[in-house]
């Protein structure tokens, strides 16, 4: 059958009226217990083999056509953010803290909307479809988890696709790029332990605020003069805690960051680069620390030749002016440990209708423009129809 499928007006607003369900009722990571009955409960009425609690809360359809052909897997996330949300309408959060800031809510319902595609021409399908609802993908892993599971061999998975809405994209634009794509996702815990004392008599006093602040200036130097400068990377502190009054020096101070890299070499390196900074300043004043680096997410890496063949099907759908070579992003994506290892495209659909749907991912306001899921519906079933058979 030909690629290039009409959606349904119904169709449409049933997707558009499933997103508006979740993102009313946003769960944390691994804690999507009401939005993976609702996963398995539609899939399995469109005829879906169902496989649930995959890594805990991730829900499996599986659907097999009648030709020959690769299994190939398209993935949805699930998971809110614990962020309390600033948009007032009538679909808003009813979950106090919690919040749909980064659109998983519209992943699930288009992948759901492009389920139901896929099962009206079954007949016409080759291979095997898995459609991926994945758990935890904000900090938690549930990517890694479901690897670590053996899921990709249990069901036997050759290619994997995924795709994210994106806020900085004009509504209905698909953006690819092959390589590196996301950035790496580590973070630091660290505390500095001082000697506490009165705020007027320092010199009797090891003070670990002062140290914390030498710490996180000097911190920067990592990136500007360790690194190659053609080589992007960051490092962020984005918590500081120590102290309780005006006039007390604490024992201990407590930082919490983030570490961001392309280069899987340089990101190997980061760890040590740190704590050697770390080290230096606490030497200096007789402080002490410890130091904790947990690894978290790796480089989102696009297969060349996936990358290539899911553009060229995008400009086949879309037309070739909806489709742009996209910018690498500093932000990170689990679909990582997926494309370490299988051939695997992860892109990005625009959802940005105008201001009220141009805020960040992340910020209380952030919201998508609906019309943007009609597009991700279509690219989702036209991968399931085409790559089994002509992926490379």
């Amino acid at each position: 059958m030909p690629t290039v499928l009409e959606v349904p007006r119904r169709l449409v607003d049933e997707v558009i009226a499933i997103r508006r369900d979740l993102h009313a009722h946003p769960e944390l990571a691994f804690e999507e217990v009401r939005t993976a009955g609702i996963v398995a409960e539609r899939l399995r009425s469109l005829g879906y083999e169902v496989h649930e609690k995959i890594a805990l809360t991730g829900v499996l359809g599986v659907l097999r056509g009648s030709r020959p052909g690769k299994t190939v897997m398209l993935r949805a996330d699930m998971d809110a953010l614990p962020l309390p949300e600033e948009v007032e309408s009538a679909y808003s959060s009813t979950n106090a803290g919690k919040m749909h800031a980064c659109g998983h809510d519209g992943h699930v319902a288009m992948l759901l909307g492009a389920a139901e595609l896929i099962a009206a021409n079954r007949r016409e399908l080759a291979g095997t479809v898995v459609l991926c609802f994945q758990p935890a993908e904000e900090g938690k892993g549930g990517a890694r988890a479901m690897v670590a599971e053996g899921m990709l061999e249990r069901f036997g998975i050759e290619r994997a696709f995924g795709l994210h809405l994106y806020s900085q994209l004009a509504t209905g634009t698909l953006g690819f790029r092959a390589g590196p794509f996301y950035a790496s996702s580590d973070s630091i815990e660290i505390t500095i332990h001082g000697h506490g004392g009165h705020g007027a008599a320092p010199h009797l006093s090891i003070d670990p605020i002062l140290v914390a602040s030498e710490f996180v200036s000097s911190l920067q130097k990592v990136v500007s003069r360790q690194i190659d400068p053609l080589e992007p990377a960051v490092v962020t502190i984005g918590s500081i805690h120590g102290g309780t009054i005006h006039n007390v020096i604490p024992s201990t101070v407590k930082m919490l960051g983030t570490v961001r890299a392309f280069n899987p070499e340089v990101r190997e390196k980061m760890a040590e680069r740190i704590e050697n900074v770390l080290r230096g300043v606490c030497a200096g004043s007789q402080a002490r620390y410890d130091f904790e680096y947990l690894w978290r997410y790796p480089v989102t890496s696009n297969d060349a030749e996936q990358t290539a063949y899911a553009r060229a099907l995008a400009e086949r759908e879309f037309g070739a002016e909806r489709v742009i070579e996209s910018d690498k992003h500093m932000g990170a994506e689990d679909f990582s440990f997926f494309a370490e290892r299988v051939p695997a495209c992860y892109f990005v659909l625009g959802s940005r209708g105008g201001d009220r749907t141009g805020f960040p991912h992340h910020h209380g306001k952030f919201d998508v423009d609906e019309a943007a899921l009609e597009t991700g519906v279509r690219m989702m079933a036209a991968l399931a129809f085409d790559a089994p058979s002509n992926a490379p």
